[in-house]
């Protein structure tokens, strides 16, 4: 009687639980579901492993802002081989304001034109290289992420003694100029002072000796940092007449990169380029030479590496787990809809009877229990 009545109990409380019952297919162990399980926990996995790197990885954030600091100076960084013995060229800057920047910074190295194997394996290199940047505007970030483990850009010493004469000059060194627009240019003659701006002694020097063919190695503007590629560096020209004119023309962007590795004050450039021939009998007029004319823009990017926060990381991982299990659950629920139709396993309007509880050893009154022949 006692167990009777703990039965009809516990009976009674199971149908006044309101919350929904797991159905016993859920618990059942199948085939299917062991196969779906395991697919489920593989994606899962694959997933999530492939996340944390996304997560490991940066990416560069780009500003822009007005610069406001026009009273700092501005310094040129060169390194230009020119194929003319260095008593017979001069370089200096002239910007805006007709101010004549001093060349103390830069030296004059006499050195051989053509390049060692060794060299010209550099140069292809980074030329290159300069290919790739100017169809693949992404690589600049690599570089940017990547500055302190990048090789310096400077053309590597000889590995060789040259047996040939020494018939160029390399001007290397760094000046400071007025952050206003100017014109640093290389030409035949030193540069003197003048009342009225500057000149340089060209009058000593033969016309047959002028030879403008130039190798740029390395230009760049603001501070130096070793691994930054800058678009003139690596370009080549060979002059085809003595007196040929070269012109670059330079927007100068000032920029601040901001990384895990460094923050720099730098600048970078954009530049477009002209060479003619002089010849006054034609109407082509000027100064044979090398000009390089910048100006600087007034706007200002900030570059700022930045990385994914761990907050997010989790909540993308959490979708990642509750997507999957949604889906596969989906799918398996969806695979086994269409299995039971194809296999005619699914009767539409055919239920079983419901399981009736017994009080007392009588039968429930709400539901009538189906006999045997179908009779009430």
């Amino acid at each position: 009687m006692r167990r009777l009545n703990k039965k009809k109990a516990l009976n009674f409380v199971k149908e006044l639980d309101a919350f929904p019952k797991v159905p016993e297919s859920y618990v059942e162990t199948t085939a299917s579901g062991g196969t779906v399980s395991v697919l489920a926990f593989t994606a899962m996995a694959l997933l999530a492993f492939f996340e944390f790197f996304v997560y490991r990885d940066t990416w560069m954030k780009y500003e822009y802002e007005v610069d406001k600091d026009f009273t700092s100076k501005l310094r040129i960084n060169i390194d230009i081989t020119v194929a003319m013995r260095c008593q017979f060229v001069g370089a200096d800057v002239l910007d805006l304001a007709e101010t004549m920047v001093a060349s103390d910074g830069l030296q004059y190295e006499p050195v051989v034109f053509d390049l060692s194997p060794q060299q010209r394996i550099w140069h292809r290199t980074l030329l290159l290289i300069q290919n790739h940047l100017r169809e693949e505007h992404s690589l600049q970030d690599v570089l940017f992420k990547n500055v302190m483990k990048g090789a310096p850009t400077a053309l590597p010493p000889r590995e060789d003694d040259p047996t040939q004469p020494l018939n160029a000059c390399r001007i290397h060194g760094h000046l400071y100029v007025n952050k206003v627009a100017g014109n640093f240019h290389i030409t035949v003659g030193k540069a003197i002072p003048h009342p009225r701006g500057h000149a340089h002694l060209a009058a000593l020097v033969s016309h047959e000796t002028y030879n403008f063919s130039h190798r740029i190695d390395h230009l760049s503007f603001g501070e130096e940092i070793p691994g930054i590629l800058n678009p003139l560096d690596g370009t080549e020209k060979v002059s085809a007449d003595h007196n040929q004119m070269f012109q670059y023309f330079i927007t100068i962007v000032p920029t601040k990169l901001q990384t895990y590795k460094l923050s720099a004050d730098t600048h970078q450039y954009s530049v477009t380029e002209r060479e003619r021939v002089i010849n006054h009998a034609a109407g082509s007029h000027g100064v044979s030479g090398i000009f390089m004319k910048y100006d600087i823009s007034s706007l200002m990017v900030k570059v700022t590496e930045q990385h994914m926060p761990l907050w997010q990381f989790l909540v993308r991982l959490c979708g990642i787990i509750g997507g999957i299990f949604s889906t596969t659950g989906m799918l398996h629920g969806l695979v086994g809809f269409c299995v039971d139709v194809v296999c005619c396993r699914f009767k539409l309007g055919v239920y079983k009877p419901k399981t009736m509880s017994v009080f007392d050893g009588q039968v429930n009154s709400l539901t009538p229990l189906l006999s045997e022949n179908g009779e009430h």
